[in-house]
């Protein structure tokens, strides 16, 4: 391909909770040295969120997907060993099975006192992690057009991804749960769509000067120009409880990223579909993962997810074996025979019930899949 090719390097952002691993519940009051420990093991790929019981890793800027895999379980390693010695664990997923958000505390740091008081109810809430995948796209028209294109396939990646499909203890009837509780935020949601990067910058200079936010990080789309680094920023997925599903989504969202740009080099594109469409299909996906499918739009009927995936992985073999990660890819059929986190636990919980076990004893249950599922493969 032309010599401007973008690097496509990959950056792989998680949040964890941290479970009392007694009790199953999120720890309160974490112990003020487990940061500490987990920055001397981390350094800077390490950082506090917004609650006490959340913690967040990102990898380096990564050259390929292999390189990414081995430092995501370097990391997820490192906050396994440190919680355990305080008798802790990280899940890797969404939401957490039981405990309540009433009784969390925020970190005190100026960001987040400033969010809290500003999102108020809606903030205190915010007891969901997320996955956030950076590609490497310099060029500012490039990573514009882009993102236009990128919308449609969202849907795709959320429903591969879901892992909060209880809330409060109950079965929320959703697989990804935790989009109900981020979408009450302003400036979240599907990103609008721009004809330039100009206008985009526009857009945020009006909210910056008018002194709403500080700067275009306060944008929390489900996928944004990233305000930190010349990346591409997805952040629609639920955050993956096994490892290898977390490497297999990461692969195929570069691979589809490369797709479009290789169709603009040959002066083609996707089809840009109305955003009322995509929600609806961003709805389903939360809904149902890929158990009900998902709209083709070019053909204006639900059509089976494995359908789908199979036409996507044809639509990007060629840019797989361009980024060395057509094995990757491939497991991503995975996910669709064993089922994503969402689908192990509400499998795990029907059958603790269906044993005889209580809610409480089965939700804890759950919690135990977790922590095991999180700490697998590294």
């Amino acid at each position: 391909m032309s010599s401007n090719e973008p690097s496509f390097t990959i950056g792989i952002e998680e949040e964890y909770l941290l479970v009392d691993r007694e009790t199953r519940s999120l720890v309160i009051d974490p112990p003020q040295t487990l940061m500490a420990e987990a920055e001397e093991l981390c350094g800077a790929q390490v950082t506090s969120e917004l609650l006490q019981s959340q913690i967040e890793i990102g990898t380096k800027v990564c050259k390929n997907i292999q390189e990414a895999h081995e430092d995501l379980a370097r990391l997820r390693s490192n906050i396994v060993k440190v919680a355990d010695r305080h008798g802790l664990a990280p899940i890797a997923a969404s939401t957490h099975p039981f405990s309540q958000w009433t009784e969390q505390k925020h970190t005190r740091k100026e960001r987040y006192d400033d969010l809290t008081h500003e999102m108020q109810g809606a903030a205190r809430r915010l007891v969901i992690c997320g996955m956030h995948v950076h590609v490497g796209i310099d060029n500012d028209e490039l990573r514009i057009d882009l993102m236009n294109q990128m919308i449609y396939f969202l849907p795709h990646l959320l429903a591969l991804s879901c892992s909060s499909p209880f809330w409060l203890g109950q079965d929320t009837g959703l697989k990804s749960y935790r989009l109900t509780i981020f979408d009450a935020l302003p400036r979240t949601g599907l990103p609008e769509r721009f004809a330039s990067y100009a206008e985009y910058e526009r857009h945020i200079r009006v909210l910056v000067e008018a002194g709403l936010i500080e700067d275009s990080t306060r944008i929390w789309w489900d996928l944004r120009p990233s305000g930190r680094f010349p990346t591409l920023e997805t952040r629609i997925m639920d955050v993956c409880t096994r490892l290898d599903d977390t490497v297999s989504l990461a692969a195929l969202l570069m691979c589809i990223l490369r797709m479009l740009y290789r169709l603009r080099m040959r002066n083609q594109r996707w089809r840009l579909y109305g955003p009322m469409l995509v929600r609806e299909n961003r709805w389903r996906a939360m809904r149902y993962s890929f158990d009900e499918g998902l709209i083709d739009l070019a053909k204006g009927s639900v059509v089976p997810f494995d359908t789908l995936l199979d036409e996507l992985c044809s639509l990007v073999a060629e840019d797989a074996r361009a980024l060395g990660c057509v094995e990757e890819v491939s497991r991503v059929r995975d996910i669709l025979t064993r089922g994503t986190s969402a689908h192990r636990q509400l499998r795990g919980y029907e059958l603790e019930r269906a044993s005889g076990a209580s809610v409480e004893d089965s939700l804890k249950a759950v919690v135990d899949t977790l922590i095991a599922d999180t700490a697998q493969g590294l």
